[in-house]
């Protein structure tokens, strides 16, 4: 599979002899001829369920660029569904970011074809580990696959669909359907009226005249029969096509959680390879990846030098903090010091934002020896070798990077007189929420905020406190893992709604 590493392979105990085996996505090469008929096959109905095992040789680089395109993805997905956003609302979120990440853009090519059925069976390694993570990657790719096959057409809907050959489906005949014509028209007229918005009873008749229905055991389609969303008679439910998106999704899902436990029964061979352990691992643990391959182009531009160690305590600039940074001002402006962590967690998002190492120094020193709580010389001794080391200018010279979110939470809780980590996190309800009302936010969104904190959810409490204080317009939301990014966005939606160029 891997072009640059093939004699290396070749030594080893070859684990993918059988192709059914599902760690034969790691080995097996076929000719270019071969994949391009292979996946020519696969998507000649524009969907898949994965049931094959992908062919054909990729570098490291492709297994690792590929997987990550897809998980951020995904990880808007979950944002999208931790926030109930609506199918509707989802496809307008979630389109964009196909051309972004450059997958399911053009599926009509080769190259995206293979990376997009890659990037599926590579995040299965990833995520088979636990029934948490199973659990959670069957849910979002489950919800891809219903976006993708909404925008669809008809005709694709129905060649996909029949393509599937599921046993349980088959259509009813006009007969039939004439027989229950009462009782079906019933059951579906309120769909028809709220789902499809035929507001008129006449639409609503001619749309039922043309409609197909599936019959299918009634506990293919359990959630429906709840709801009361589809006719039943002797265990059959009566599905109309425009709900078997229902269907096919359980489906999915279904052979998609039995795909994920032979995966991870086969985990342990991979062993062998220690090219990819390091790779899956830090995928599988960082679920919650930061787009932190883009701070050269994307943070710290401070071309006008609007971003100094005077300014950045201005109204101006710190309205665009995320909440855990004003925490980090707020200890700081309160003792005229802060602990490591702090420090550390403050002098990188800053210097992330902009600030030189010039500035960062000043800034620092006219922090600590505000009101002679510090002398010159200590400060010079005890902390400017580390501001310089924070910046590539000392020791080891390596350019630290920002924290970004998960970096955060894996450091210790903050003890009392610290103020580094997450509020979100590290606040009780009651501090939470009185920060929050100071913010602006109702009643409900501060429950709503609450109950993602209560569910471990920091990352999308800070994106729903985002989206609350920005009204960030209809389709332009993104999941916040990354305090940067924060402060970035604030700022492009309000040069954006002042007309200027961002």
């Amino acid at each position: 599979m891997f072009r640059q590493s093939k004699k290396r392979v070749s030594m080893r105990r070859n684990f993918a002899e059988d192709r059914g085996d599902a760690s034969a996505i790691i080995i097996g090469a076929t000719t270019t001829e071969e994949e391009k008929k292979l996946y020519q096959r696969i998507y000649e109905n524009k969907l898949s369920f994965y049931d094959i095992p992908p062919q054909g040789e990729i570098t490291l680089e492709e297994f690792e660029i590929w997987a990550i395109d897809r998980l951020k993805l995904l990880l808007e997905i979950e944002s999208c569904l931790a926030r109930n956003k609506t199918l509707k609302e989802i496809e307008g979120i979630i389109k964009p970011l196909f051309k972004k990440y450059n997958i399911f853009n053009n599926m009509d090519t080769f190259e995206d074809r293979k990376k997009e059925y890659y990037s599926h069976f590579i995040l299965r390694l990833c995520f088979c580990k636990s029934k948490e993570l199973r659990d959670k990657f069957v849910r979002i790719e489950t919800m891809l696959l219903r976006l993708r096959f909404n925008m669809l057409s008809s005709t694709d809907q129905a060649k996909f669909v029949k393509s599937l050959n599921l046993p349980s489906l088959q259509f009813i005949d006009e007969e039939e359907k004439a027989e229950l014509s009462t009782q079906l028209y019933q059951t579906i007229s309120r769909d028809l009226q709220f789902t499809l918005n035929l507001a008129d009873e006449q639409q609503r008749q001619l749309y039922f005249k043309n409609e197909k229905f599936i019959k299918l055991p009634f506990e293919s389609v359990i959630e429906l029969v709840g709801n009361r969303q589809v006719f039943l008679k002797n265990g059959y439910a009566y599905l109309p096509q425009f709900q078997q998106l229902n269907l096919i999704a359980n489906e999915f899902s279904t052979k998609l959680q039995e795909e994920l436990i032979k995966t991870y029964q086969y985990l342990p061979r991979l062993n062998e390879d220690d090219r990819l352990i390091p790779i899956l691992n830090h995928l599988s643990s960082g679920y919650t990846i930061a787009d932190s391959g883009s701070f050269d182009s994307q943070f710290g531009n401070n071309e006008d030098n609007e971003i100094n160690a005077k300014s950045v305590w201005s109204e101006e600039i710190s309205k665009h903090y995320p909440l855990s940074v004003k925490n980090l001002f707020y200890g700081l402006k309160e003792n005229n010091h802060l602990r490591y962590h702090g420090r550390q967690q403050l002098t990188l998002f800053l210097k992330g934002i902009g600030l030189s190492v010039d500035e960062a120094l000043k800034f620092w020193h006219d922090a600590f020896t505000k009101n002679n709580k510090m002398t010159t010389e200590k400060f010079n001794k005890e902390y400017r070798y580390n501001i310089r080391h924070s910046y590539g200018l000392e020791g080891n010279r390596i350019n630290y990077k920002p924290w970004d979110c998960r970096t955060i939470l894996s450091k210790p809780r903050p003890n009392r007189g610290e103020y580094h980590g997450c509020p979100f996190r590290d606040w009780n309800h009651d501090r939470l929420t009185s920060e929050l009302s100071k913010m602006g936010l109702t009643t409900q969104q501060i429950t709503d905020v609450l109950d993602s904190c209560d569910k471990h959810e920091y990352t999308i409490a800070c994106t729903k406190v985002f989206e609350m204080t920005h009204n960030v317009p209809e389709g332009e939301s993104m999941h916040i893992s990354h305090p940067n990014l924060y402060f970035e966005r604030s700022r492009q939606l309000e040069k954006k709604a002042k007309g200027e160029k961002i």
